[in-house]
């Protein structure tokens, strides 16, 4: 693999307004009308969200996710695909290279809801 070239400099206040959480996938189900989508129910502590992700062609089981803790994109706006809705962003691992994504995980167990950064 080559590395991309790094992106344009931003500022640290640029980088404070993602807000990037761990949360605990609980359930992870079928979107019906996507090739790619997966729906993602996430623990974050004090609520659970709806995270859709394009992880259904990425692995043999999208469901062997369940169960684990990730990093999680927050405060994007709400977005509606493919009849579902999504309330943040899995934060993984390689996609963008085009490489088989893994998950952004916590090295130790962590309380869900804690704040990256």
């Amino acid at each position: 693999m080559n590395p991309a070239p790094i992106k344009d400099l931003i500022t640290f206040d640029d980088f404070a307004k993602l807000d990037i959480r761990v949360g605990r996938i609980i359930i992870v189900s079928d979107v019906k009308k996507s090739d790619k989508l997966m729906k993602l129910t996430v623990d974050f502590g004090d609520h659970s969200r709806s995270i859709l992700a394009g992880i259904k062609q990425e692995r043999i089981d999208p469901r062997e996710i369940e169960g684990k803790q990730a990093l999680f994109v927050v405060n994007l706006p709400e977005r509606k695909m493919a009849g579902e809705l999504s309330q943040g962003m899995l934060f993984d691992i390689g996609y963008e290279d085009k490489l088989t994504p893994c998950l952004a995980i916590p090295e130790i167990e962590i309380p869900n809801g804690s704040r990256a950064g």
